[in-house]
């Protein structure tokens, strides 16, 4: 679907049906054994179709922290299958595909009047359009509790570019005081996750709260917190799930060859997120934009379990199962004990390409609330918008306003 096909997506209203989980409950499995073999060892028969329940979400029509821990389920949590036409396309890597990945490139975090020139729109024309169809979650913000009310919020939020900034440094991404507080005060309201493409301990680390759960690596890796939250249902489960751990070796293997490999692109950074590489090309010059994909053509067309794919000025190579950030929302309404409620409202806060698979599965659902933040008009799944990180910690402010309002006129049985 192009660009402006999309910007004519009709406005969908949050409604409520039935939301009929059709996973079984997710165990505590403990991760493959890894041996030399792994490398090239074939997946068995694994397989994760989730067929998702209606429960009908919104955009809006226009006018013109912690987890409740339990025993550790007996039934295994179904693990992804390969993604079979990424491991075959793998195999065909060639010039065309370098070319395909430097365009790509280019292309990534599109500054504003790129963006126009796509659409052949003025600025003006273009952001009125996009946010009609994305308004801001926080002029918007009464009409989001509207549709919460009798149920259970959960929220979902990624760490850099929604509750840090982006720089050019990804070790030096830290979220300020006030940020981490106002985390912090959701997560005493309502059950709260980081959903990152880092390494779920150095995300832990940027965060530092306990009560949280932690999706690292796309979400590939997913652990809850040790304590138990009062909004959470009685048949929650306490979780510690690595669908990808016969990666470990692969991914380990390709790090220290790209790190290898890369040391002539100056500006490039390798970074071993533990079922995932990322290699990040925001300081790389243009010029060596060519080298660099040619760089991670030779490594990765020798591993063809392995998938690439893109976010903000940063490319993720990781394995070719079925698994992601939509994955992992799902995975985690789960654990929380919200399979088969239709009082929940998951929120989830997000601002790269793989966010949209959280997004996607809202929408999909008709079951939720997305939230892009961007300061420019993007092509998106969610249904609202923030600009930057400091309008996030506005939107998690009013949040926790809003449920202290309404926990003192609550009526007294």
């Amino acid at each position: 679907m192009d660009y402006c096909s999309f910007l004519a997506w009709p406005h969908f209203q949050i409604q409520s049906k039935p939301y009929k989980s059709p996973l079984p409950s997710p165990s505590l499995s403990p991760p493959l054994p890894l041996t030399p073999l792994s490398l090239n060892s074939n997946l068995t028969n694994i397989f994760f179709c989730p067929t998702m329940t209606k429960q009908n979400v919104v955009v809006p029509e226009l006018p013109g922290g912690g987890v409740a821990v339990a025993a550790a389920a007996a039934v295994p949590y179904p693990p992804p299958r390969m993604r079979k036409k990424f491991a075959a396309a793998q195999l065909e890597l060639s010039s065309t595909r370098i070319n395909g990945w430097v365009e790509s490139m280019k292309a990534s975090s599109p500054t504003h009047a790129k963006a126009v020139a796509a659409l052949g729109s003025s600025p003006s024309s273009l952001e009125e359009d996009w946010m009609m169809k994305h308004p801001s979650a926080l002029s918007k913000f009464e009409q989001i509790m509207n549709a919460s009310e009798g149920k259970q919020i959960v929220m979902f939020l990624d760490y850099d570019g929604t509750l840090s900034p982006i720089v050019d440094d990804p070790d030096s991404a830290f979220m300020s005081d006030t940020m981490r507080k106002a985390v912090r005060n959701v997560a005493r309201h309502f059950p709260t996750a980081i959903v990152s493409g880092r390494c779920r301990d150095k995300v832990y680390n940027f965060v530092r709260l306990a009560e949280l759960y932690y999706a690292g690596s796309h979400g590939m890796d997913i652990k809850g917190p040790a304590k138990g939250h009062k909004h959470t249902k009685a048949k929650a489960k306490a979780v510690l799930f690595q669908p990808a751990s016969e990666f470990l070796p692969m991914i380990d293997h390709v790090y220290k060859s790209l790190m290898e490999k890369t040391k002539e692109i100056e500006g490039s950074l390798v970074e071993n997120n533990k079922f995932c590489v990322s290699v990040h090309f925001r300081c790389v010059d243009e010029k060596n934009w060519n080298a660099l994909a040619s760089i991670m053509k030779s490594v990765i067309k020798e591993f063809p379990k392995l998938r690439l794919s893109q976010g903000r000025k940063v490319f993720e190579i990781r394995p070719t199962i079925k698994w992601d950030k939509g994955k992992a929302l799902e995975f985690l309404l789960e654990s929380l004990g919200f399979a088969n409620c239709n009082n929940v409202l998951p929120v989830y806060i997000g601002d790269d390409r793989t966010d949209e698979d959280a997004f996607k599965v809202l929408r999909e659902r008709e079951q939720g609330i997305g939230i892009l933040v961007s300061k420019f008009p993007k092509e998106t799944n969610a249904s609202y918008s923030l600009q930057e990180p400091a309008e996030v910690m506005d939107f998690l402010l009013s949040l926790v306003k809003w449920k202290r309002r309404s926990l003192k006129i609550r009526p007294r049985v």
